[in-house]
């Protein structure tokens, strides 16, 4: 079944066009990318997840082989393809991915002597963002070119912040790139912050979470992600947490 095949829950309302970033690594961008399209897949909203990190995790996560992909998002960048062309279907119904693969670690060059070079992400997702409720761009762990994209393209951002030492180094970087994109993007926000991978035993994880919510203050979500081996294990199965394992920790939260 196509995309097009499946409606969106409320037509009339905008398009949500959330950014997940964070330019530190391993702190569950992807993980949040998959389990929030796919909670809110199965809350009858439908979602497109585009993956815009070379390592191609959001992609693989969901189950798709990226050895047997034809084009993923870089053919979109560079090569001239449509969005509509690259939509992939995955085991959540009403949730589409466009994939990337490892040959997106070379659109960041290649990118720099395109006119408009800020705005091609942007323009590929207006011809196709009616058709969703949400649109998740997982961003890479950079703040290059790809992730200023991201950010001109989105209306809202999604910070996953891990619950361990060295939490928020990097974050004055990222709030910087953020301030200069609402120059050009005036509608760009942050939406939330996501505490990820707390470990409510060790005091460390507590201190960085309260220290977390003193920067951040009311942009912090209530709900904290734990630690959690099944969330963990998901990925390689390629499925979302509440199709691997609903009862799970992780899926519950």
């Amino acid at each position: 079944m196509g995309y097009k095949d499946v409606k969106r829950s409320n037509p009339n309302k905008q398009t949500n066009v959330l950014a997940i970033i964070n330019q530190k690594g391993g702190v569950g961008k992807s993980t949040t990318a998959i389990n929030l399209s796919a909670a809110l897949g199965e809350e009858h909203k439908k979602c497109l997840v585009i993956d815009f990190d070379p390592q191609g995790n959001t992609t693989s996560g969901y189950g798709i082989d990226k050895d047997e992909l034809e084009h993923d998002i870089y053919d979109a960048l560079l090569e001239g393809y449509s969005m509509s062309e690259l939509i992939v279907e995955t085991p959540e119904p009403r949730v589409f991915v466009v994939p990337a693969t490892i040959q997106l670690a070379g659109a960041e060059i290649e990118l720099v002597s395109k006119i408009a070079r800020e705005s091609i992400l942007k323009n590929l997702i207006a011809e196709v963002k009616d058709e969703f409720d949400y649109v998740f761009i997982d961003c890479p762990p950079s703040l290059g070119l790809l992730t200023i994209n991201a950010l001109s393209a989105a209306n809202g951002l999604l910070i996953p912040i891990q619950c361990e030492y060295y939490a928020l180094e990097g974050v004055s970087a990222l709030m910087g790139t953020i301030q200069k994109v609402q120059k050009i993007n005036r509608h760009l926000a942050i939406e939330g912050v996501v505490l990820t991978m707390l470990d409510a035993r060790t005091n460390l994880g507590v201190q960085v979470a309260q220290e977390v919510r003193k920067v951040f203050k009311n942009k912090v979500y209530k709900t904290v992600i734990p630690r959690n081996v099944r969330l963990g294990e998901a990925p390689s199965h390629g499925l979302p947490i509440h199709l691997y394992d609903p009862r799970s920790l992780g899926a519950q939260s």
